[in-house]
């Protein structure tokens, strides 16, 4: 049947509940909201009156609108007011037992054919459903916060919820103006299932003191254009909100990466809960404020750094090529070390033509150009190297071939040199064990494309000296990168973070619990994403993404590191992404 659904019930006025009432009644729909008391009824209105004030001062609502709006609401303290509605959304808290007395009560007060909805982030629909006389017509719609502003929304059937509940769901959110993603009845159901493994482990890293928080937020905002960094997002949730969602998700799962990191029950026991407190792991200028004040958590880098005027790179791809565009720019002298004279010529033609375009495009005058370009010299031998103050290493990703350069380059740099690999999942102690000076070596993980790219990761060693450190991070602020430190293991800081979750997406899909662009559409919906999972891993390329993954599992031995069959199977049929036409998708058509 199809349903008409004029009359809305919503079961809870806090911020989720009301924000649902809001955008229900802005669509011209009546709302009989309900609350445990007069009290929480007041608060509920608070939020709605406060919320369409903001849109009237933003210009997104005339006062006129507003009135209408405010008059489609009516609100009550009983279940039984919600006689006569269409379809019911419970938003009151997450706690199972409190939502299935709800449920129960409403299976004997709503019509046969309603249908009832609940907001939960985490919790199964089908354990809720169960306690009414009528699970088929059970779902989950689980809004984002802040509901009038978030487009995404999780539209969570089990496996006796009805086609045509479904259905009439899916329409009903479309007349909202949501985005309506349809999945199975699973813990964190999509965008929670893959944020908070991947908040998690940030957390982790935090924890074993791998990186400190701001390198941590750091990483992820300038080498994945994420919106916000994972300590900052989690503050922003609330750290007691993460932790029920992801317990609650462990007790499903049973995902080992799903357990909560010790420290945030510590911190929550503390009262440390994030913006809300004034207090998560960073510090704000009071409870509920934007505002991060300083505090005495975060270390500065230790070290005198070392003069750097004169830098070579080994090598002639693309990340080798950015490298010297991106020195020569900033002034230094470059020497560009290739195989053979006509890769040196193709290498410095390959960086010309970046250099006219961005002549072309206003940013780079012709006079800087040109003087970029007087300052690249090449070579095809060792030698050359032997008065540059950092050499960076930007070969193929093969730790043999790495070493032999690192090997070739103790031999020939002066003492005091600092030596530099680009690797982005090798353990730079390999390369460093290839020389007799090991202190003298370190991790400078650009991002591709390095002329566009912000981060930089500098990874130390147990055995790399702190003024090496300290020369690596003032060179990149040199070059007006952004530096952040860790240690060395495998995927570093953004690596590890991003391909667990990318996996976590894979595995989602290869259950059939989701479809690719359902997936897609709520990490980039739902969180502001900039791509989701599977338009990154055709853009990556299949075949690198599975190296990053098998890298990462070796080295953690983490059973949710594995990778997914899945993308095992599309490597090995050629279907490698973007590059060969197909791969998630087809993009031969």
């Amino acid at each position: 049947m199809t349903r008409e659904i004029t009359t809305i019930g919503i079961v809870g006025l806090g911020t989720m509940g009301a924000g649902i009432a809001e955008v229900c009644a802005r669509r011209g729909l009546r709302v009989v909201a309900v609350e445990v008391d007069e009290a929480a009824i007041a608060k509920g209105r608070g939020h709605i009156e406060h919320s369409t004030s903001r849109a009237v001062s933003g210009g997104k609502l005339d006062e006129a609108g507003r009135v209408d709006l405010l008059g489609r609401i009516s609100y009550g303290t009983s279940l039984s007011d919600l006689a006569e509605v269409d379809l019911v959304v419970e938003a009151v808290p997450e706690n199972l037992a409190l939502k299935a007395e709800i449920f129960a009560q409403l299976d004997k007060i709503v019509r046969p054919h309603v249908i009832l909805a609940s907001n939960t982030s985490s919790l199964s629909i089908t354990e809720i459903s169960v306690h009414t006389g009528r699970p088929g017509k059970v779902l989950g719609l689980h809004f984002f916060n802040p509901a009038p502003v978030l487009k995404l929304v999780e539209v969570v059937r089990t496996v006796v919820t009805e086609h045509d509940v479904v259905d009439d769901a899916v329409a009903f959110l479309g007349g909202l103006g949501k985005t309506p993603v349809v999945i199975g009845d699973r813990a964190g159901f999509i965008a929670n299932a893959l944020l908070f493994g991947y908040l998690n482990h940030a957390v982790r890293m935090y924890e074993s003191r791998y990186a400190t928080r701001e390198d941590l937020d750091a990483a992820m905002r300038y080498g994945c254009g994420y919106p916000m960094g994972p300590l900052a997002l989690l503050d922003l949730i609330g750290l007691d909100t993460a932790y029920e969602i992801l317990d609650t998700m462990y007790h499903q799962s049973r995902n080992r990466l799903h357990a909560p990191a010790p420290i945030l029950k510590q911190m929550i026991t503390a009262g440390l809960l994030g913006r809300k407190s004034g207090r998560g792991f960073y510090t704000y200028e009071a409870p509920d404020s934007p505002v991060v004040v300083g505090d005495a958590v975060s270390v500065a880098v230790a070290g005198t750094p070392r003069e750097v005027r004169r830098v070579g790179v080994i090598g002639t791809g693309t990340m080798a090529t950015g490298i010297v565009e991106v020195f020569a720019k900033a002034g230094n002298d470059v020497v560009l070390r290739a195989r053979g004279v006509d890769k040196a010529e193709a290498a410095v033609a390959k960086i010309r033509k970046s250099l006219d375009k961005a002549v072309v495009r206003g940013k780079l005058a012709e006079a800087d150009r040109d003087a970029a370009l007087s300052r690249i010299h090449t070579t095809v031998e060792f030698e050359a190297l032997g008065d540059c103050d950092l050499v960076i290493e930007a070969v193929a990703e093969e730790l043999s071939v790495k070493q032999a350069v690192f090997g070739a380059l103790d031999e020939v740099c002066k003492p005091g040199a600092v030596l530099a690999t680009t690797t982005s999942s090798l353990p730079v102690i390999e390369c460093a064990a290839a020389t007799s000076r090991p202190g003298d070596v370190v991790g400078l993980h650009f991002f591709n494309p390095a002329q566009v790219m912000k981060l930089v990761e500098i990874v130390s060693t147990i055995a790399t000296a702190p003024d090496v450190v300290a020369t690596a991070h003032a060179v990149c602020k040199s070059l007006r990168k952004e530096p952040v430190h860790c240690g060395d293991r495998a995927g570093f800081i953004v690596n590890a973070l991003l391909f667990p979750y990318l996996n976590d997406a894979v595995k989602m899909l290869e259950a059939h619990y989701a479809e690719a662009d359902d997936i897609d559409t709520a990490m980039k919906v739902g969180c502001g994403l900039p791509m989701g999972p599977f338009e990154l891993l055709d853009v990556v390329g299949l075949d690198v993404s599975l190296a990053i993954e098998r890298t990462l599992y070796l080295e953690f031995r983490e059973a949710g590191f594995a990778p997914a069959p899945l993308l095992e199977h599309l490597v090995t049929a050629g279907r490698l992404g973007r590059k060969t036409g197909k791969g998630f998708r087809d993009y031969t058509m």
